[in-house]
């Protein structure tokens, strides 16, 4: 089993596929989503809202001045999503047994952490600058600013470190969580797709 968390603009979905088609492994990302939500007959999206619902009460006021589409959208269907404790819980079996099926290869979920403890799990970290990240977004974008990017990129950092606190607890995340860390500051992605196929004989 091969876990990938990613960084927003490495390009690491694209990388991932390419491995698991190399391997003959599943590629599966929100498939997860949807195994959690059919647990409790909820939608996808619902678990999905639920994975990146925020977390503090400073940040709903913030978003309530700013008129976010989070907040009216809730003001318009106000309906609760699952607890987040069991929602959590569903996240993490639907990993385990997403995992429990073998030769697969898991995106984003943070899947590297629910899968800390098991043996034969190769866990991967595709990152790299935000300057980096950047230069890489707007070379393939079709001419949107480095602007659009940054803003992106911070948000989604911001959002994937509040993400990894709700759900693992997660204060500072670390090289030392992951087997490999590869940026693609210095690599190219053919150059980290061999790494990692590399790597995964290694596995125990």
């Amino acid at each position: 089993m091969i876990c990938i968390s990613r960084a927003k603009f490495t390009g690491a979905e694209e990388i991932a596929s390419e491995v698991a088609r190399d391997l003959g492994f599943r590629y599966v990302d929100e498939e997860i989503v949807a195994r959690a939500a059919q647990r409790r007959h909820l939608s996808p999206e619902e678990v999905a809202s639920a994975e990146r619902r925020k977390s503090s009460l400073a940040t709903l006021l913030r978003d309530i001045a700013d008129g976010s589409a989070d907040v009216i959208n809730f003001i318009k269907n106000p309906k609760a999503p699952p607890a987040t404790d069991d929602m959590r819980e569903l996240i993490r079996q639907a990993i385990t047994e997403t995992a429990d099926e073998g030769n697969v290869v898991i995106v984003a979920h943070a899947a590297s952490y629910a899968l800390a403890r098991r043996k034969g799990v190769l866990r991967v970290l595709i990152t790299g600058s935000e300057f980096g990240r950047v230069t890489r977004w707007t070379k393939t974008s079709g001419g949107r600013s480095p602007r659009e990017a940054q803003e992106a990129i911070r948000e989604s950092d911001a959002a994937r470190a509040n993400y990894l606190k709700r759900f693992y607890d997660v204060k500072v995340e670390s090289p030392e969580h992951y087997d490999l860390c590869l940026s693609t500051d210095a690599l190219e992605p053919p150059a980290i797709k061999q790494l990692i196929l590399a790597t995964v004989p290694l596995i125990d």
